[in-house]
């Protein structure tokens, strides 16, 4: 799936657009047993009730493709009889009516999700009529030829709310507030089947973590049995482990710094793309040229790149580029740099020492207060490795 496939399932969890047939929840507390568990159509619930629900449907389908939702693929193994993926095309063709496989369902969330304190699991099933679209990509409602039927599921952490006073009006007194449980956004979720090409997906599944480094592997194989593919995390961490497994002990900042220019280049170049850039060994690799690694370094390139990250693997630009901050750090200093203006920093060998050279065109503050900069035009101030900072004409 691609942003505007997720905008377009987004858009029904509002009252005017609303495609849900059924919603079932099961309230589990910190020693994993079910406190409670529900069943309605959709529809009945009460208007509040529902719209608070939606904003749980919208974050459950929000954040960063690549980075919080994560398109998977069922192997062939989960397909078969009594694989994962049979299980939850079973779940949604019962429409959520049949309350065997809902208990399996919850048992099987419940055993591998990994959560200290109370959550609440919800699960919808809603029809979605896919409209048309002219060749103008103009939507038509009346000119729809499929439905995509679906499972999401949302898993909500539930809290205590924190001890306080509240203003009773009703008795026009200041008094001690009654501690609620209450349902917070939603930590882990998935949208069965994927809604790929603007239609069905069986062998596909949109999975989404609240945080990216924490994916709970268990979870995705025990209740999805999915192809988990790297985190965001792991993923920038590779990269990293690249540049510094190609360049060696020979590797300095103007190299690495171009590798992150050209990276955010190309991130700037396919910006109004629906789908995130993906980097695979021979697009990296031709990053590294273009930033001027020499030839001798790409000679072991390839068998770096499998061996750090696989044969196949596929790193998102997103994840392992820096597009907001560019750090530089010595044991003693740290400078932030405007990835827009790296070309500010440079590094230079002055009385027998690497430095690193800022060129100051404006002004300086030091802890929010304006200080004196030399006077003379080219003026630049100097990082030393450790100690000195200097200022040269």
């Amino acid at each position: 799936m691609n942003k505007k496939e997720v905008l377009e399932i987004r858009k029904q969890f509002t009252p005017a657009n609303c495609a849900i047939t059924r919603i079932c929840g099961c309230y589990v507390d910190h020693e994993k047993n079910k406190k409670m568990e529900s069943r309605d159509a959709f529809l009945s619930l009460p208007e509040e009730e529902a719209f608070k629900y939606f904003d749980i449907f919208k974050k459950t389908m929000s954040g960063t493709m690549g980075r919080n939702m994560l398109n998977m693929e069922f192997p062939l193994d989960a397909e078969m009889p009594g694989g994962t993926q049979e299980f939850l095309m079973k779940l949604r063709n019962s429409k959520l009516e049949d309350d065997m496989l809902l208990e399996e369902f919850y048992d099987k969330v419940i055993e591998s999700y990994i959560y200290e304190e109370n959550y609440y699991i919800v699960l919808i099933h809603a029809m979605y009529d896919i409209p048309g679209k002219s060749s103008d990509n103009i939507e038509m409602f009346d000119a729809s030829d499929n439905v995509y039927e679906y499972l999401l599921c949302s898993i909500c952490p539930v809290s205590l709310s924190k001890p306080g006073l509240c203003y009773n009006a009703e008795d026009n007194r200041i008094q001690d507030r009654i501690r609620d449980w209450i349902v917070d956004v939603p930590d882990k979720g998935f949208l069965f089947p994927a809604f790929t090409d603007r239609n069905m997906d069986i062998h596909g599944v949109l999975y989404y973590t609240k945080k990216s480094e924490d994916l709970q592997e268990e979870f995705i194989d025990h209740v999805l049995g999915a192809k988990m593919p790297m985190s965001a995390d792991t993923q920038k961490e590779t990269f990293q482990m690249l540049i510094e497994d190609t360049l060696g002990e020979d590797g300095d900042y103007e190299t690495v710094r171009n590798i992150h220019e050209t990276l955010n280049e190309l991130i700037e170049e396919h910006k109004e793309e629906p789908e995130p850039l993906a980097l695979d060994k021979t697009d990296v690799k031709k990053i590294f040229e273009k930033s001027g690694v020499p030839n001798e370094k790409m000679e072991t390139f390839e068998e770096n790149f499998e061996e750090t990250a696989g044969e196949k693997a596929s790193l998102l630009a997103a994840n392992i580029a820096e597009t907001r901050k560019f750090n530089i750090e010595t044991p003693d200093v740290v400078i932030k740099v405007n990835p827009e203006r790296m070309d500010l920093v440079e590094t230079r060998i002055i009385d027998g020492r690497q430095c690193l050279v800022i060129a100051v065109d404006d002004h300086i503050e030091v802890n929010g207060v304006n200080v004196r900069t030399v006077k003379a035009p080219g003026s630049i101030t100097v990082a030393g490795n450790e100690e000195t900072e200097d200022i040269e004409q």
